[in-house]
C-alpha cells in the first residue's frame, strides 16, 4: 500500500469543504518539512480563460502545491457545465480516463514526499459509464480522508458514507468534522455521535469560518496526519 505518499480527500457531500481540508492538509505537511503537491484530477464547473478551462479549487491547489505544476497536471479533467462529471464528460466529448489520471499521480509522487488528491463530489459518484470514484481510489492505491460537512443530516450521510468506502475494499484513514452551518442545531451532539460511531480517528475539528485560510484549517488538524501511518491513538476526544 502506498500510505506514505499520500491521501485521498472525499466527503459526504458537495460544498463539505474537501479543497479547504486539502488544503489545510497540505499546509500541515508543508510545516512539518514535507514537500507536498496536490492534485484535483476531476473538476466540474470551470471558467473559460485564454489558456483553457480552470477551475477555482484547482487554482488553489495548484498554487500551494511546492512545485510549481502546469495547470493540466492538477486538473486534467476541467469541465464547464457544473454538474455530475460523467455528464460534463459526456455532453464535452472528453471521458475522463482513469489511466491518465494514475499517470500522473505515479509521476508526481516520484517528485514530492506527499501527494494530496481531492476528489468531486461525494465518494459515490460516476466518472463514465460502470466507472465510479472509488474505481480511481483503487487504482491510486491511497487511503482515504473523509471530510464530513456538519449540518442536518450529517451522521446518515457520514455513517453510508464510511460504510461504502470500507466495503469497496478502501482504508479509512480518518474523517474531519467541518462546520459548515453555523445555525445547526445540536452540534455538539451530532459530532459527539460520530465520535462513537465512527471506526476511523477523528482527525480535527474545524470551526465555522468565513474566509477560511490553508493555515487557520491546518492549525485544526492533528499533527498524526503528517506521519506515514494513522492510528486510533490520534483521535480526538469531543469536547
Amino acid at each position: 500500500m502506498n500510505f506514505n505518499k499520500g491521501f485521498f480527500i472525499t466527503g459526504t457531500d458537495t460544498g463539505c469543504g474537501k479543497t479547504e481540508v486539502a488544503l489545510g492538509l497540505m499546509h500541515r505537511l508543508q510545516a512539518a518539512g514535507l514537500s507536498v503537491v496536490g492534485l484535483k484530477p476531476v473538476a466540474a464547473g470551470a471558467d473559460p480563460t485564454p489558456e483553457g478551462l480552470r477551475n477555482d479549487d484547482a487554482l488553489r491547489i495548484q498554487a500551494q502545491s511546492d512545485i510549481q505544476l502546469p495547470y493540466e497536471k492538477v486538473n486534467p479533467f476541467a469541465y464547464a457545465a457544473f454538474i455530475a462529471p460523467h455528464l460534463a464528460a459526456k455532453s464535452e466529448g472528453r471521458p475522463i480516463s482513469l489511466r491518465k489520471i494514475q499517470a500522473d499521480y505515479v509521476e508526481l509522487s516520484n517528485q514530492a514526499d506527499r501527494v494530496i488528491v481531492e476528489g468531486v463530489g461525494g465518494w459515490r459518484v460516476p466518472l463514465g459509464h460502470g466507472v465510479t470514484l472509488p474505481d480511481l481510489v483503487r487504482m491510486l492505491d491511497l487511503p482515504v480522508i473523509l471530510v464530513v460537512g456538519l449540518k442536518l443530516g450529517c451522521i446518515s450521510h457520514t455513517l453510508l458514507t464510511e460504510e461504502s468506502i470500507l466495503g469497496s475494499g478502501l482504508r479509512l484513514a480518518g474523517w474531519v468534522g467541518n462546520h459548515i452551518d453555523p445555525d445547526m442545531d445540536a452540534q455538539r451532539e451530532n459530532l459527539e455521535t460520530l465520535c462513537s460511531w465512527m471506526p476511523a480517528p477523528c482527525l480535527g475539528e474545524i470551526p465555522y469560518m468565513e474566509r477560511p485560510t490553508a493555515q487557520a484549517v491546518g492549525g485544526c488538524l492533528d499533527r498524526c496526519v503528517a506521519a506515514t501511518e494513522l492510528s486510533g491513538s490520534c483521535k480526538r476526544s469531543c469536547r
